[in-house]
């Protein structure tokens, strides 16, 4: 089995795969990929797992994450770290003051690549915005949004989660993690 290398600057997201690759060679490198300016997940996930391959030449993964707010017209969709990097996690809460539609949901890609063909494995998240920021910092936490994003059918946000709760809500809230679909779909065929 060959090795797998995640190529990714994000730390949290670095820390969640290493529960789904525990039966697969798996390594991380640490680098930020450069992304393309679009609205399309699958379009930055794939030049970024390209970019990494050109880096590892080895198989790897990349992962493209973005966040939709109904009541906004899915503001911020894939600009997710320009939104947090510009008006945050504050900005965010104030855009939906007054609003009653508090649905959101992550959407995720992630694009395998082994040098010869690029697969594709998506997640989804539902959820609602809570009314303010709620929580504590955690090793795992890849994105400010944990702050504000509660799972569907919970009253707490994923900051608020420890570990074990934040594993069991995909039993309840009908997530589903693209890292995990890719484990599954990577160990039938390899």
């Amino acid at each position: 089995m060959e090795e797998i290398v995640f190529v990714t600057h994000n730390k949290g997201k670095a820390k969640s795969a290493e529960k789904y690759f525990k039966n697969i060679k798996f390594n991380t490198y640490d680098f930020e990929l450069d992304e393309p300016r679009s609205d399309d997940i699958k379009e930055i996930v794939t030049a970024k797992v390209k970019q990494a391959y050109d880096i590892v030449k080895k198989p790897c993964i990349a992962l493209d994450t973005g966040f939709f707010i109904d009541a906004l017209n899915g503001f911020p969709r894939a600009f997710v770290n320009f939104s947090l990097d510009t008006i945050g996690v504050d900005g965010i809460l104030k855009l939906m003051d007054g609003k009653e539609n508090r649905a959101c949901k992550f959407e995720e890609c992630l694009a395998y690549h082994d040098g010869k063909d690029i697969h594709y494995f998506y997640g989804k998240h539902p959820g609602n915005l809570s009314i303010k920021k709620e929580g504590i910092d955690r090793e795992e936490k890849w994105s400010d949004l944990w702050y504000i994003f509660k799972p569907k059918n919970f009253d707490k946000t994923l900051a608020q989660m420890n570990e074990k709760e934040r594993e069991g809500r995909r039993n309840i809230d009908g997530s589903v993690e693209a890292l995990n679909v890719f484990a599954k779909w990577y160990m039938s065929n390899n």
